[in-house]
């Protein structure tokens, strides 16, 4: 039995992918390299020395889906393929909810036309809009988002809960991430955002090698500790292994599941740039800019139900998280890019 990984050459899914075949799991691969790499394939079986059977293309081709479904015996999907910048969704809505919700839509569709049904979907803390309470537990009112990114993921969900109480036999597990950080601890692999990156961390480690002169903090006047936004980051090997427990169990508690995946505890962005300088020892350039649309003052996770019944805890730590990332960025200065 195979594992289709769509998303897979991506920066949570190719860790992913290496956490699966580490584990002698068979994985199959689809991705259109869009924001993505073939060299992050290539490292992983120069770090586990296995490698994924790889389809080049895109998840909204039901060709494509039907001919591997056709010629590979996949027993669950881990479905990562998708746009993930809150920003630039601002800025393109249609392109996200074409690729983010039509993208779910016809994987799910083909899923069911050849039996496959478990189904584990990557979603988002952003489906939470401005958390009512802090810290976020998975029963807490969804909606109100805040950005078109956030509105893709829920409505997804959406779409999966529906078919999943009209077909009990199909399983669907959502994960919702909180802030993935961090690289594989090789430096081998690691997060490679095509132009300027939209995610803090990233920008950060670039400033620090001198790609950028600074780094824009958007919003001092938060009501947080330090008035800069608070966000719950959790290293992106914590989260691979996630998926493997959520595949474990998928199907045990009901045939559909939602859990966050976080550590629980919130740091805020001086809190990762005071961190970063540390680990670096670089001093980074930063500035205070206006708030951007879409933005939160805070969001970290209660994990607790991922603890008690997927048995998954994050266990490395922000410094950990800013080790590796300052790590990847170092040995990879122009990311994938030979």
């Amino acid at each position: 039995m195979q594992i289709l990984v769509t998303g897979g050459a991506g920066y949570i899914g190719s860790h992913t992918v290496l956490e699966l075949l580490m584990r002698g799991v068979e994985v199959v691969v689809i991705d259109n390299f869009v924001n993505s790499s073939q060299v992050s394939l290539e490292r992983i079986t120069e770090l586990c020395g296995k490698s994924p059977v790889l389809y080049k293309g895109d998840v909204r081709d039901k060709k494509l889906l039907q001919r591997v479904f056709t010629e590979q015996n996949i027993n669950s999907i881990i479905h990562f393929a998708g746009l993930k910048s809150v920003s630039e969704s601002i800025q393109k809505p249609l392109e996200y909810y074409e690729n983010n919700i039509v993208a779910t839509i016809s994987l799910v569709d083909e899923a069911i036309r050849y039996g496959v049904n478990n189904f584990i979907f990557s979603s988002s803390a952003t489906v939470y809009g401005d958390p009512e309470t802090i810290p976020v537990c998975e029963s807490n009112r969804i909606g109100g988002t805040t950005n078109p990114y956030g509105t893709s993921k829920l409505f997804a969900e959406k779409i999966l809960q529906d078919y999943a109480k009209s077909n009990k036999k199909f399983n669907v597990t959502v994960l919702r991430y909180f802030n993935p950080v961090g690289a594989h601890f090789s430096g081998r692999i690691g997060e490679d955002p095509n132009g300027i990156p939209n995610n803090l961390v990233p920008y950060v480690s670039q400033v620090a090698v001198g790609k950028h002169e600074i780094v824009s903090i958007y919003g001092s006047d938060y009501p947080t500790k330090d008035g800069t936004g608070v966000r719950d980051y959790i290293h992106v090997t914590d989260l691979a292994k996630g998926h493997l427990a959520a595949l474990d169990y998928i199907g045990k508690y009901g045939n559909y599941n939602v859990y966050n995946l976080g550590t629980g505890q919130g740091h805020s962005v001086l809190d990762v740039i005071s961190t970063f300088q540390k680990i670096s020892g670089i001093a980074i350039n930063y500035k205070f800019s206006p708030r951007r649309s879409g933005d939160i003052a805070e969001c970290w996770s209660d994990p607790s139900l991922a603890q008690k019944e997927l048995h998954w805890r994050a266990e490395l730590t922000l410094e950990d998280m800013l080790r590796d990332a300052w790590n990847w960025q170092v040995a990879n200065p122009d990311g994938y890019k030979k």
